[in-house]
């Protein structure tokens, strides 16, 4: 609590300063000269900063930290027509100093960062973007989505949405970090190593641009870390499962034994199932999941995590599924999973447009869910709303899904929180809960479920719609559960 009051008095100082700054400004009256800054641990001299730094450490307040974060957001809000003129919320583009470390045509690799002076937390986001696993389809890739493998037209700037949001009321718990975006462009799920050569006509390097970002980063104030939370959707998030302890014993092996690396793996979280329909290979949509992972390891020349190659010697491509690489992580990991990931259907053969669901499909896309439940069973740290839906963290409305009343934010404070009493050998917090899976059994039975649009009328869905859109029968269903058709077709239009 002392820490609590301490942090929240200097920080009511600064604000008071800025606002009266910031009426001064909207009163007309000239800029005042900027006041020297006490001298900072983050400050270098070689940045050429030349805005007022002011040295805080947001991570030393660990109690009380829902109502200390309340009267940030307040005075936060208040003072936002003075912050909006002055601060600049943007992500910058860097490239890397390493050039020889590429996207898969060879141009530069690089990343996007907002600072955040005076804070010790650092999110590191590795972008998702399925893959490519022989020169055809690479080809066609780079033909289509081209962004996915070349630098050549990246913006300058890039603005943070969701977990990546500088604004308190999207992003309550982290807007104050430094924010970190890397691109995708190595198409290879964060796990190559093979650069560009005259035989091998793209470069494979995702997991070589994760530790260069790194590298570059320690020179910007990652040095003085607290915590780095390496996080990532769809293929960035199987890329945090494979990459989030080499970043760990990158850090300690330069010495910064100090910082906690911590991972979020969001819809990354893949399953090696029998597909539905088997298809011949000739895309990343088609093809099984395990064929597609065989073949791109061996293309990629790819690098899984040491402990999982030992325990998959011969058949390394396991490790690129969540529940496989799992156990032999050691950094902690909260993973975020939708029950129903559009994704995984997609690559299962399951078609959710069109015709109806036949009673064979549904059946399918049941067990799917409950087959998720199951591999996640002894993950501590987790998230899985039985929605269907893909990717989450990154979205303007990832504070609005609930799982038994605890929203995502709200469950990922709470990791953070049990960590640091756990660093403490304190008791855990109560009634804030970190394992949190629905129950419920078909998709979009979660009443906060994102919104369902009808992809060929742009229409938007509630769950019944949804749901007799996928040849959804009351009866049957009623007659599962043991309840009366009438109810149930009741607690599905009010969408409970």
């Amino acid at each position: 609590m002392r820490a609590t009051r301490m942090v929240s008095s200097v920080l009511l100082l600064v604000l008071m300063q800025s606002g009266a700054l910031c009426a001064r400004r909207f009163r007309g009256g000239r800029n005042p000269q900027p006041r020297r800054a006490p001298p900072s641990p983050t400050h270098r001299a070689d940045r050429g900063d030349t805005t007022e730094s002011f040295p805080l450490d947001f991570t030393a307040v660990e109690e009380n930290m829902d109502n200390f974060m309340t009267q940030v957001k307040n005075l936060a809000q208040s003072l936002y027509p003075c912050s909006a003129q002055k601060l600049d919320n943007d992500m910058k583009l860097n490239f890397l100093k390493n050039t020889s470390v590429t996207c898969n045509d060879g141009t530069p690799a690089g990343y996007y960062l907002k600072e955040s002076r005076g804070s010790r937390r650092w999110l590191i986001f590795l972008e998702g973007g399925w893959y490519c696993f022989n020169k055809e389809n690479c080809d066609t890739r780079y033909e289509t989505m081209r962004r996915f493998m070349s630098s050549s037209k990246w913006p300058h700037t890039k603005t943070g949405t969701g977990i990546l949001s500088p604004l308190p009321e999207e992003n309550p718990h982290w807007w104050n970090a430094n924010m970190v975006f890397i691109p995708y462009c190595s198409s290879d799920v964060w796990s190559g190593a093979t650069a560009k050569t005259e035989q091998n006509f793209y470069a494979f390097m995702g997991s070589l641009i994760i530790q260069e970002v790194v590298k570059d980063l320690l020179n910007k104030g990652l040095d003085n870390a607290k915590v780095l939370l390496l996080a990532g959707s769809s293929a960035g998030g199987t890329g945090v499962l494979l990459n989030v302890d080499g970043v760990a014993e990158l850090l300690e092996g330069l010495g910064h034994t100090g910082i906690q690396v911590r991972g979020l793996s969001d819809s990354g979280w893949f399953l090696d199932n029998k597909q539905y329909q088997c298809t011949d290979c000739g895309d990343t949509a088609s093809c099984a999941p395990t064929e597609t992972i065989k073949r791109g390891f061996k293309y990629w020349g790819a690098v899984v995590p040491e402990r999982c190659r030992q325990t998959h010697e011969g058949e390394e491509w396991n490790c690129f599924f969540g529940y496989r690489v799992f156990p032999s992580i050691k950094s902690p990991v909260f993973v975020v999973q939708w029950l129903f990931d559009e994704a995984q259907l997609t690559v299962d053969n399951i078609q959710l447009t069109g015709q109806p669901v036949q009673e064979g499909q549904w059946r399918y896309i049941q067990n799917l869910g409950t087959e998720l439940r199951n591999t996640l069973k002894d993950v501590p740290a987790m998230f899985a709303p039985a929605c269907l839906s893909h990717e989450v963290i990154t979205r303007n409305y990832w504070i609005d899904v609930q799982v038994k009343g605890t929203s995502l934010p709200r469950a990922l404070h709470c990791w953070d929180r049990s960590l640091q009493d756990n660093r403490n050998n304190k008791a855990p917090p109560k009634a804030c809960p970190v394992h949190l899976i629905d129950s419920c059994p078909w998709p979009h039975c979660n009443p906060t479920c994102p919104t369902i649009r009808d992809q060929f009328t742009g229409q938007e869905m509630n769950v019944f719609q949804f749901l007799m859109h996928m040849g959804f029968d009351v009866q049957k269903m009623a007659q599962q559960q043991g309840m009366d058709p009438s109810k149930l077709l009741g607690m599905l239009s009010s969408g409970s």
